[in-house]
């Protein structure tokens, strides 16, 4: 069901609480690849120019988890707590948990993405030191029409991975307007992802622009894509997939595997993998998976030869089989008449979804299959869509990007979504 944006409500002076994905690399607090900033720009950018109060919150990386049972001790650390005196153990724990989180706070911390915002928006954007401590309330209260605040790391709070309803109810204090615009997280019911619409505190509850583009493309390619539609799916393993495959095979027209998971569909053809990375137990589900295809008339692709190794290595000596793999190899990207089928299929399509690599993208060897991919994808008249992980990264890396018609913000997300299961940050918005 289509959901309401920013654009469907009133901003002007409104208090606007936007989760964004600013879960951006940095090394020594220098943002390295500043994408997923640049994609929340024009929500913010509209928010700011309408007027509103912006609020600004987003996770940074996973850090020390000092909230679950045991207190994030490690083991050597618990056992010394436990060796204590029992009324000492528990000022032993907090002195290990705010030592903990001292480490977190400076290696996890939002403050450079704080200071790069202010820079695109000179003099608008101010950081606070907290989530919904006193920073926060001072700086949230300070604000002005057209200025915002960037609240500290989400998950520096034990509520937001819970869900917690107490984080909810004073999030929900600083706030008139709930607006998601963080779909890499949107498979998440988290506090700020989720929770505070759940709980019923923030009424009304919008998309921002980048998760209206994502519903535009993904729920499209989903719903009434041009065809043929052509769904590439790579990667390790089958059982990461099954379910994007169960439901791709009642949607497109050609579903093409590739990557890892392949080995396990050419071992239920009766090939022989050799070392390749093999689901013994995903073998009888893929015969199945295979015969739902052709009961359904859809076209499943699948390589018909291999880059093979005999080493798991850069350096490995290499060759090109069609058909078995001997034992003490392990094929670790698709061969070129298999890029030249796959590719074939792209170029007739209207409709393309991809993700996953073809092949260890991460050694120069075995990456060509999925540069192919990324390659034919670039020349195509198709839609092609893009989604997030790995795949996203190849086209970025090969300088494709602006080529594709969308690139998807979330791997895990655009997966369930593609999958077909409700995303808590995008089910919790309000209907048009």
């Amino acid at each position: 069901m289509a959901k309401k944006t920013i654009r469907d409500i009133d901003v002007k002076g409104k208090k606007c609480l936007v989760r964004c994905d600013f879960n951006v690399p940095m090394v020594d607090g220098v943002i390295t690849d500043e994408n997923r900033i640049n994609g929340a720009l024009p929500t913010i950018k509209y928010l700011l120019d309408g007027g509103a109060k912006v609020i600004l919150c987003s996770h940074m990386g996973k850090p020390h988890n000092i909230f679950t049972e045991g207190f994030g001790l490690n083991k050597k650390e618990k056992k010394a707590v436990e060796a204590l005196p029992a009324d000492e153990q528990a000022a032993a724990k907090a002195d290990f948990i705010a030592t903990a989180l001292k480490k977190d706070q400076k290696k996890f911390t939002l403050k450079p993405v704080a200071d790069r915002l202010n820079q695109i928006f000179p003099g608008k954007v101010t950081f606070a030191t907290d989530l919904v401590g006193d920073d926060a309330k001072s700086k949230v209260a300070a604000l002005k029409d057209g200025e915002a605040v960037l609240l500290e790391n989400t998950r520096f709070d034990a509520g937001e991975e819970k869900n917690s309803e107490a984080l909810c109810a004073k999030l929900a204090e600083f706030c008139e307007v709930y607006v998601n615009d963080a779909f890499g997280t949107a498979h998440r019911a988290h506090a700020t992802t989720a929770g505070i619409v759940q709980f019923g505190f923030a009424k009304t509850a919008v998309s921002g622009f980048l998760i209206e583009k994502e519903l535009k493309f993904l729920g499209g390619a989903i719903e009434n894509p041009a065809r043929p539609f052509v769904s590439i799916l790579g990667g390790a393993k089958v059982s990461d997939k099954i379910g994007v495959i169960e439901s791709l095979i009642d949607k497109c027209d050609t579903l093409i595997i590739g990557g890892g998971m392949a080995y396990t569909f050419r071992k239920a053809l009766g090939y022989k993998v050799g070392g390749s990375l093999l689901e013994e137990d995903k073998v009888e589900l893929a015969k199945q998976l295979m015969a739902k295809a052709e009961a359904k008339g859809i076209k499943m692709l699948l390589p018909i030869d291999n880059v093979i190794a005999d080493a798991f290595s850069n350096d490995a000596n290499i060759k090109v089989v069609d058909g078995d793999i001997e034992d003490g190899w392990q094929g670790l990207d698709i061969g070129p008449k298999t890029i030249a089928l796959f590719s074939e299929a792209i170029a007739t399509a209207k409709t393309v979804v991809w993700n996953g690599p073809m092949g260890v993208f991460e050694f120069e060897k075995f990456a060509v299959g999925t540069k192919a991919i990324a390659k034919a994808l670039s020349e195509t008249d198709a839609i092609t869509i893009i989604g997030g992980g790995d795949s996203a990264a190849a086209v970025a890396q090969l300088g494709y990007a602006d080529k594709m018609s969308h690139i998807s913000t979330g791997g895990g997300a655009s997966l369930e979504f593609l999958e077909g299961k409700v995303l808590p940050g995008i089910d919790c918005l309000n209907n048009k």
